[in-house]
C-alpha cells in the first residue's frame, strides 16, 4: 500500500464522521417529515407552489404576473448555475497547483496528510459537489422553461397532461432541483475547510448541521389570542 494512502487515515476518518453527521441529520428530517410533511420549509414551499399554480391557471387575469414570477425564478437559477460554473473552473485551477498550495494551506493541519495526493482527493470531492450544483440549477431552468408555456395554456383546450396538478408537479420538481443546488453549495463549505485539515472539516460540518436545523424548520407562529 502506498505511504500516502496510509497518511490519509485521519482525513478518511474525518470525512466518514462528516458524512455520518450529514446523513444522520437528513435521516432525522425524513422521519419528521413522514409524520408532519410541513415540518420543513421545503414542504410548505411545495404546498405554496401547488396552490399558486392552481390559482393562476384558474384566473387568466394573472397570466402576466405568473410569467414575471417564473422569469425571476429562471434568472435566479441562471445566476446560480453561472456561479457554479465559475466555481468549477476555480476548483480545476486549484487542482493544478497541488505542489504549491498543499503545504501552504496545510500549515495549521493537525493529524491530516499534507501531500499533493491528499490535496487532489479533497479538490475532486469539492469539484464533484460544484458539478452537482451546476446540474441541479440547469435542470431547474429546464423545468421552469416548460412551466412558462404550460401555465398559460387555456384549460378548456389543454391536454390531460397539462392539468394544473401536472404543471404544479413540474414546478415542484424545479423547486427541488433548486434546493439540491443550494444544498450542494452549503456542503461545499465543510469541504473547503477540509483543505486546511480534517479537524476543520468535522467542525465545519457540525456548524453546518446546526445552521441547517435552524433554516430548514418551518417557523412556528403562535396563534393570535384575540
Amino acid at each position: 500500500m502506498p505511504s500516502w494512502t496510509r497518511s490519509l487515515s485521519a482525513d478518511a476518518s474525518a470525512f466518514a464522521a462528516s458524512a455520518l453527521l450529514m446523513g444522520g441529520y437528513y435521516l432525522f428530517l425524513w422521519v419528521r417529515t413522514r409524520r408532519d410533511p410541513h415540518y420543513t420549509i421545503h414542504g410548505v414551499n411545495e404546498m405554496a407552489r401547488t396552490l399558486w399554480v392552481k390559482e393562476v391557471m384558474a384566473n387568466r387575469a394573472r397570466d402576466v404576473m405568473a410569467v414575471q414570477t417564473l422569469r425571476n425564478y429562471v434568472m435566479a437559477a441562471t445566476f446560480m448555475a453561472s456561479t457554479a460554473a465559475v466555481l468549477i473552473l476555480g476548483t480545476l485551477t486549484l487542482s493544478g497547483q497541488a505542489e504549491t498550495l498543499a503545504q501552504t494551506w496545510h500549515a495549521v493541519n493537525i493529524g491530516g496528510s499534507g501531500g499533493p495526493q491528499a490535496w487532489i482527493v479533497k479538490v475532486m470531492c469539492l469539484l464533484t459537489v460544484f458539478i452537482i450544483a451546476f446540474f441541479s440549477f440547469a435542470m431547474t431552468i429546464r423545468l421552469l422553461n416548460h412551466v412558462v408555456f404550460m401555465i398559460n395554456v387555456p384549460e378548456a383546450a389543454s391536454h390531460p397532461g397539462l392539468a394544473p396538478r401536472h404543471v404544479a408537479h413540474r414546478l415542484t420538481r424545479a423547486g427541488r432541483f433548486y434546493a439540491v443546488g443550494m444544498r450542494a453549495f452549503f456542503v461545499a463549505v465543510p469541504l473547503v475547510f477540509w483543505l486546511f485539515g480534517p479537524i476543520f472539516l468535522v467542525a465545519a460540518t457540525v456548524g453546518l448541521v446546526v445552521a441547517l436545523h435552524q433554516l430548514d424548520r418551518t417557523p412556528r407562529v403562535e396563534s393570535d389570542p384575540s
